[in-house]
């Protein structure tokens, strides 16, 4: 069967805040220039927000730079931030530290990351943005010179065999004459194409991080809205890159979460596991004792900075959000930059459809972007997450010389590793004894995924694929004592043997991913590669 086709103006890949924020800002310059731009967005998730997860507090910039009456507009940013903490844990104390000036948040709200995507979903569509949720963008399509024209989205129907089945429908091309690419942390596609245009040359390598979150609802004696609070310390050691967050919302809601950066060397270490201990501590249990947990989810987060950021441009498409990573990490917050990202790109975009142009290099986006308050963030803040390479104290010390001295206008850049390449043997590293979980704070991960609504059609062909079915048993097993066991928030890797302990094997539980990516990234020998399951599947977040 033939693939039908639809043509716009400019297609983008993924309904986050970047790609939202760059559609509203085309169909706004298109009004203001008495202009028709016809922009399609598609989304993998079952509906816009059902895969955005994040803590989070949001600076407001960007937004009032888009939408400055997003408050007459009802925007869901209803608590404003009021209290800032700043804690250092050890297993039995904690003890309050300065707060860093990058991590104040006065003027900022806390927010559901997810309903601010909805509601600039309905913002878009009032404009006249066409929006396709439940449509995951499976291929990139090309012209005879090799430029970007737009992409394809995945075939539904299709068996576990490879084989159509009675409900087999083919995926629609989506053509344009650019499209933007904002499919979030570690973007299938995006890796082909920093593959295909050689997008990396001459920069970092990406480095992330894994946030595992909760949603709770706590005692109404225990919550008080704006408060902010985050930590170092314990349960990582010195060495372990981390800390956690407690943001109290609206409604008796607190989020609750942990993000380890994904360049830890114990392979016994598990941050799903070491989330749930960290609930436990004796200055953090009582926030949720008498509560109940309504949402879990997990997602990787992309956090090398300035030095990281890939070339943005290609024929025919360009990168913004966090797909090319923009998170500012030290200040903890990514959605501001993301969104300002994709307005950049849209009004560099639109210029370049109001000039007839399609399927070229709109060089003057990276240019613009460099230009923009932005490019100048994420600069000054380049050398403090690198400086965590040293260990908690030396990057405590470190930063403050950094924030307080030198005020992010150092002579020199720290540079990254991979962080696949700093997994250290089994052999060498202790081994990590976690407690069970007790069902009243702490939790198991199956229960976890139970409640992050995630569901695919299980008669589809396995999304997560491995280039060498050997690889996880002879060398990740042998060597590693297959980490994919642990550093997979949602269960979904497991070495099973035989009754009599032999024959171990991976078996892949795909039904469980809440396309977090971790495994694409953490992998010791990169042979794990996530691409999209059928549209519509994965986790289905509500308020996260």
């Amino acid at each position: 069967m033939e693939r039908e086709s639809m043509e716009y103006d400019v297609v983008i890949v993924g309904a986050g805040p970047s790609g939202l924020a760059a559609a509203i800002r085309l169909k706004q310059l298109a009004a203001e220039n008495d202009q028709e731009v016809n922009v399609c967005v598609i989304e993998k998730g079952s509906e816009v927000g059902a895969h955005i997860l994040s803590g989070a507090v949001i600076e407001t910039r960007a937004l009032d730079e888009l939408i400055p009456d997003w408050k007459e507009r009802g925007a869901p940013l209803h608590t404003p931030a009021t209290d800032d903490r700043f804690l250092l844990l050890t297993r039995e104390t904690s003890y309050r530290l300065p707060t860093p000036p990058q991590m104040h948040n006065h003027g900022n709200y806390i927010i559901s990351l997810g309903n601010l995507c909805r509601w600039l979903a309905t913002q878009a569509e009032e404009l006249g943005v066409e929006i396709y949720p439940g449509f995951a963008a499976a291929e990139v399509l090309y012209d005879d010179d090799g430029g970007v024209v737009g992409v394809a989205t995945g075939d539904m129907g299709v068996g576990r065999d490879g084989q159509p089945t009675d409900q087999f429908a083919p995926g629609m091309e989506l053509r344009a004459r650019y499209t933007l690419f904002a499919e979030g942390c570690r973007g299938s596609l995006t890796k082909l194409l920093f593959e295909r245009f050689q997008l990396r040359e001459g920069v970092d390598p990406q480095t992330y991080g894994i946030g595992i979150k909760e949603l709770w609802e706590v005692d109404p004696a225990r919550h008080e809205p704006g408060k902010i609070v985050h930590t170092v310390g314990w349960p990582l050691d010195a060495s372990t890159y981390g800390g956690s967050f407690l943001y109290h919302l609206e409604g008796n809601q607190v989020s609750v979460g942990f993000v380890i950066g994904l360049g830890y060397a114990n392979p016994h270490l598990s941050p799903f596991d070491e989330f749930q201990r960290f609930k436990t501590h004796p200055d953090i249990r009582p926030t949720f004792e008498g509560g109940r947990r309504v949402a879990y989810g997990a997602r990787a987060i992309s956090a090398g900075g300035y030095q990281s950021i890939p070339k943005l441009t290609f024929p025919g498409g360009l990168l913004i959000g966090d797909t090319a990573g923009f998170l500012n990490m030290p200040k903890i917050k990514g959605t501001h930059t993301a969104m300002k990202s994709g307005t950049v790109a849209a009004e560099a975009v639109f210029a370049a459809v109001a000039a007839g142009r399609g399927a070229d290099e709109v060089a003057e986006y990276p240019e613009q972007l460099r230009q923009s308050w932005l490019w100048e963030e994420l600069y000054r803040v380049r050398n403090i997450k690198p400086s965590f390479s040293w260990g908690l104290w030396a990057a405590i010390a470190y930063s403050a010389l950094d924030t307080y001295v030198l005020r992010g206008k150092a002579p020199w850049t720290f540079h990254h590793k991979p962080d696949h390449a700093k997994l250290k043997k089994a052999s060498e590293c202790p081994k990590i004894e976690y407690p069970k979980p007790d069902g009243v704070i702490t939790f198991d991960k199956l229960s976890s995924v139970f409640i992050s609504n995630t569901n695919h059609e299980e008669n589809q062909p396995c999304h997560l694929t491995l280039k060498d079915a050997s690889v996880p048993v002879q060398f990740n097993l042998a060597l590693y004592d297959a980490p994919e066991q642990l550093y997979c928030p949602a269960g979904v890797y497991e070495i099973v043997r035989n009754d009599d302990g032999s024959n171990p094997r991976l078996q892949i539980n795909a039904q469980n991913c809440v396309h977090c990516k971790t495994c694409d990234i953490k992998d010791p020998t990169q042979n794990i590669h996530w691409i999209t399951p059928q549209g519509g599947g994965g986790p289905n977040y509500p308020n996260m």
